[in-house]
């Protein structure tokens, strides 16, 4: 069989709480190929692979059967799996590949992406017959040995790694062991950026916003970092992975792998109707995942984050096959870096304005998601009034700094009088 070395392939099996999913098949050019495994799609009990090949999400069925096709970039539920910006960089860096080159980072990084699911590779003689039938012009070719650079140096905007907590001490994820915190160092561009989400996500949580476990926790605890320019500061902020307990991992996507978008489209591609519409519909428990993403959109308001795009919303699997809502993650006061910013990352109903948003506005959104008002006002109620006893007192006790605390507070007056907070 003639064969050019466009054509080499390597191939990754994808697995899923220990079951095979299907393969991934990689070509040198960039040419990359998902497809499932037989006895994976016709499988009525199978744990969720994305919400879209559920079997009571439509057309599923047809999806699976037709290999997905992808250049460069993964279908957007392997690409989302990887990280951006500064962190990418990193890693392409190190492991000397193009940032685009989306099938050697997930080879690296397979042992320990969010959620449940792994990416293997395997040596040529492992791959199944069936796999190639497709590929026919392709020749398996070994895994280069994938090793990660640590001598240089990277001034990151942020950084965010996965880590493994012992003893009070963090370590980056090595081999065999699951990282079980986020942690998220300082920025380089933005000041108190852990101390401004630690209050923020802390704020939400007082209103009934459901958050993981979070810290702020000392540069000096963290261990088998790369070389990164830290700027003056004390802490890093954590958060627990609700897709980690102990040792076993529980299934995840945002909204960016549930809409099929890609990462470069999750300020501008959907809406917070569509991601209300699929909890109401899909959820394991519907009306509560809608209750609590109202608060979270109300408190999103009320705390100016402007980032709450595609990504920052996510879905995950506790019993392995029906979605709920998971905890809230990545909130933060982001107008305090953000000059004259007044708008969500996503609209609500026709607006995506905090200041000229009120009650009505809420209402639309439900009306349109087919979601019952009277069931959503009392929850967004209870919130205000949470906000309002509880928020002007708590924030002075919190690690905020004083010009953030001071703009927040000065936002809080200028909201509707429906979400005003003096």
């Amino acid at each position: 069989m003639s064969h050019n070395k466009a054509n080499e392939v390597n191939v990754l099996k994808i697995t899923l709480h220990g079951i095979l999913v299907g393969h991934l098949v990689g070509y040198h050019d960039g040419r990359n190929q998902l497809s499932f495994a037989n006895e994976f799609a016709q499988d009525p009990d199978r744990p969720t692979f994305s919400l879209i090949t559920h079997p009571n999400f439509p057309r599923s069925d047809r999806l699976m059967a037709t290999p997905l096709a992808r250049n460069q970039k993964l279908y957007p539920s392997l690409s989302n799996l990887l990280p951006e910006g500064s962190l990418r960089e990193l890693i392409a860096r190190g492991l000397k590949v193009h940032l685009d080159n989306e099938f050697q980072i997930l080879t690296y990084l397979g042992a320990d992406l969010p959620g449940a699911l792994i990416a293997t590779p395997l040596d040529p003689a492992d791959v199944p017959k069936s796999v190639l039938l497709s590929h026919r012009d392709a020749k398996l070719v070994m895994f280069e040995k994938v090793t990660q650079e640590r001598r240089f140096s990277l001034a990151g905007v942020q950084m965010k790694f996965s880590m493994k907590e012992k003893d009070g001490r963090y370590n980056l994820f090595t081999g065999d062991q699951l990282g079980d915190w986020i942690i998220k160092t300082p920025s380089t561009v933005h000041r108190d950026v852990p101390l401004n989400e630690y209050t923020a996500m802390k704020l939400a949580a007082l209103v009934g916003v459901d958050i993981p476990e979070i810290k702020l926790v000392g540069l000096d605890r963290l261990d088998n970092l790369p070389q990164i320019k830290f700027p003056d500061e004390q802490y890093a902020f954590a958060i627990k992975r609700f897709d980690r307990d102990i040792d076993r991992r529980i299934h995840m996507e945002d909204f960016a792998q549930v809409l099929v978008k890609y990462a470069h489209e999750k300020y501008n591609s959907a809406n917070y109707e569509q991601i209300g519409r699929i909890l109401y519909e899909y959820s394991a428990d519907g009306l509560a995942d809608v209750q609590q993403f109202a608060r979270r959109l109300l408190v999103n308001i009320l705390l100016a984050n402007g980032d709450a795009h595609l990504k920052n919303w996510s879905l995950f699997y506790p019993d392995r096959v029906t979605p709920r809502l998971s905890p809230a993650y990545d909130i933060l006061t982001t107008s305090v870096y953000m000059q004259d910013e007044q708008q969500f990352a996503l609209k609500l109903a026709k607006n995506n304005h905090w200041y000229q948003c009120s009650f009505i506005d809420f209402q639309h959104w439900a009306d349109r998601a087919g979601i019952v008002w009277r069931s959503i006002k009392p929850h967004l109620d209870e919130a205000m009034e949470k906000a309002r006893d509880l928020w002007p007192s708590a924030i002075e006790d919190l690690p905020m700094n004083a010009e953030h605390k001071s703009k927040l507070k000065y936002h809080w007056s200028l909201l509707h009088k429906d979400f005003c907070i003096k």
